[in-house]
């Protein structure tokens, strides 16, 4: 829920140089003290990531402002999801503040909670009481809640093997929200065959199936990471060609062809670990969103390092977080404005934690 006005950055913060910008964080920074915390996902632009506190993916950024007690104000240079997340994981006297509200995800978005009952009610239908709901932390609240009532769990992307073994402990089937690739590749990896999973349409609200309907084991959310989508099979197979001893790591987030045809895949701190390690003269061609592969460039020159597509755009909803967004959100802490708030209602609050507590019972 978002209820602060006014949501658009001020003119003049646009005609201030870079130089004065930082300054007068820092200068904030050092006023709120303790008071400030900062959490930066990997995806966001140098600009801004340069005053993290923290960086991370989205869960362990929420998990480390929760843990964060000292924390005051918490603002989060990330999307919407991930401030909902911290907000239901930090306590009512912690504020999140998310810098530019239009920070949303599109793969989020591709699964209202509307769409979602909807689908669920035909399923029941079709399946009866034999699927459990899991949903990728990629979600809204709603939609994390909804796994939560319906006795399902999140996932990441580092913990989705572990999370859909689980599940089929629990029921015959299990439907997987709201990004279809992350839930074909972990789902395949676990040894359930392609043809034996069907992809529910929110469009058309119909069932997409290529076998028998009885023996559906994963229905999949027809959504996905408009990023990661980015990079196809002809990515691929022009780079076997013109650098054939590169090494090719993509994101799961990728199609599943794009996966079977690399040489590894991994969630966004696997890639960042995997190149860590990589051995000096080693050449990467990795698959995953632009700010990060042009990080770890930087901090490895002693590897050569390329984005699977050369001609991908960063994450456009990430780099609505700004540097002008940020100064903008810390002046307003310090002027007593309550700007750019991230809040989720208690009800659903209750029910997207137990989503998240089952998922981290089993961490």
């Amino acid at each position: 829920m978002i209820a602060q006005q006014p949501t658009l950055l001020p003119a003049h913060y646009r005609t201030l140089s870079v130089l004065e910008m930082e300054t007068r964080v820092r200068d904030i920074r050092a006023q709120l003290g303790t008071k400030l915390f900062i959490p930066g996902h990997h995806y966001q632009k140098d600009e801004v990531i340069q005053f993290a506190d923290a960086t991370g993916d989205s869960l362990q950024l929420a998990q480390v402002a929760a843990a964060n007690t000292e924390a005051e104000h918490i603002v989060f240079c990330g999307v919407h999801f991930m401030a909902e997340t911290a907000d239901m994981l930090t306590t009512k006297e912690q504020r999140v503040y998310l810098p530019d509200l239009r920070a949303g995800c599109s793969m989020a978005d591709m699964a209202t909670i509307y769409e979602t009952e909807h689908a669920w009610e035909t399923l029941q239908q079709l399946f009866g009481d034999t699927i459990i709901p899991l949903t990728y932390v990629n979600s809204t609240a709603a939609i994390k809640a909804f796994t939560g009532k319906h006795g399902g769990a999140c996932v990441t992307s580092s913990n989705a093997k572990k999370m859909v073994a689980w599940a089929f402990t629990q029921k015959e089937r299990l439907l997987f929200l709201p990004d279809q690739h992350l839930g074909r590749n972990t789902a395949f990896d676990l040894g359930v065959p392609l043809e034996q999973m069907a992809v529910w349409n929110p469009q058309t609200n119909e069932l997409e199936a290529h076998c028998p309907i009885e023996d559906v084991k994963v229905i999949l959310w027809k959504g996905h990471c408009s990023v990661h989508e980015g990079f196809t099979i002809h990515h691929v197979e022009k780079l076997r060609q013109t650098h054939p001893t590169m090494r090719i790591l993509v994101h799961p987030e990728c199609s599943h062809e794009v996966v079977a045809a690399s040489d590894d895949c991994g969630s966004t701190k696997y890639i960042i670990d995997t190149i860590h390690a990589a051995p000096a003269g080693s050449a990467w061609a990795i698959g995953t969103e632009m700010n990060l592969v042009k990080r770890l460039i930087a901090q490895h020159p002693d590897l050569t390092i390329i984005s699977l597509n050369e001609n991908m755009c960063p994450c456009l909803t990430m780099n609505r977080i700004d540097l002008p967004h940020l100064l903008w959100t810390l002046e307003r802490i310090i002027n007593g404005e309550e700007g750019n708030v991230i809040t989720v209602d208690e009800r659903t609050a209750a029910l997207a934690r137990l989503s998240l507590e089952r998922m981290l019972e089993r961490a």
